[in-house]
């Protein structure tokens, strides 16, 4: 499955099977988190085999079955949400590779004690489930390319692919509060820059860190810089 085909699969799986994560598939997810956090100066935590992260009242008949996450944390900074959202989609579309399932969160969740731990600085963005769904999640409606880009065709095509990929990233409560605008080309390199929108849910900054990624793939990060 190639990383596109991961972002045309993937969907938000909220219930989960009890089928515990294999050994090799806890290994190549826990390199990734390694290679991640020393990239993005993250320090995301893989938790298996743990119950009660999302048994709390916040998530009754909504979650089920989930024993293992990603605590996704880092020193508090102006760009933490975004590369927060940058660098765990990375995570996110590596588990859908491997045959998974995974669901953002960003409230519905509970702080355990013991099964992370956090530096001097440090917060905790949010957690992502992760495991074998008991379906493959469906998918929700999508803003038009209109509202959430220049995208015409004048545009280049690899733009075009690029504002495709973002249009199916998953953001808070589906809000897509995001628009990417290509500038022109200056000085042999093509200009796009990507901004967030005024939202009353919130996580705007981590959905945009998980949008820029999902552009960057279907664009090809070798055609532009962003703005």
């Amino acid at each position: 499955m190639t990383l596109i085909e991961a972002i045309q699969a993937r969907h938000s799986v909220r219930k989960y099977k009890n089928i515990p994560l294999p050994e090799d598939v806890i290994s190549t997810l826990s390199q990734k988190i390694k290679e991640l956090n020393a990239e993005g100066n993250l320090h995301i935590q893989f938790v298996t085999n743990e119950p009660k992260g999302f048994n709390g009242i916040l998530n009754y008949g909504v979650f089920g079955g989930i024993t293992n996450y990603f605590v996704v944390a880092g020193k508090k900074s102006d760009d933490l949400d975004e590369r927060a959202g940058y660098y765990g989609e990375q995570l996110v579309l590596l588990a859908q590779q491997l045959g998974l399932n995974t669901c953002w969160a960003g409230l519905t969740y509970k702080k355990v004690d013991g099964t992370y731990s956090l530096a001097d600085g440090e917060k905790i963005v949010c957690y992502i489930a992760v495991g074998y769904g008991e379906t493959q999640g469906t998918e929700r409606k999508h803003r038009s390319i209109a509202d959430l880009s220049n995208a015409s065709s004048t545009t280049p095509e690899w733009f075009n692919r690029g504002v495709e990929m973002a249009r199916l990233a998953p953001t808070a409560v589906n809000q897509q509060k995001f628009y990417i605008e290509y500038l022109g080309e200056t000085g042999g390199k093509h200009k796009v820059k990507a901004k967030t929108r005024f939202s009353l849910a919130g996580y705007t900054k981590l959905d945009l860190g998980i949008v820029k990624l999902h552009f960057e793939i279907g664009a090809g990060k070798e055609n532009f810089e962003w703005k």
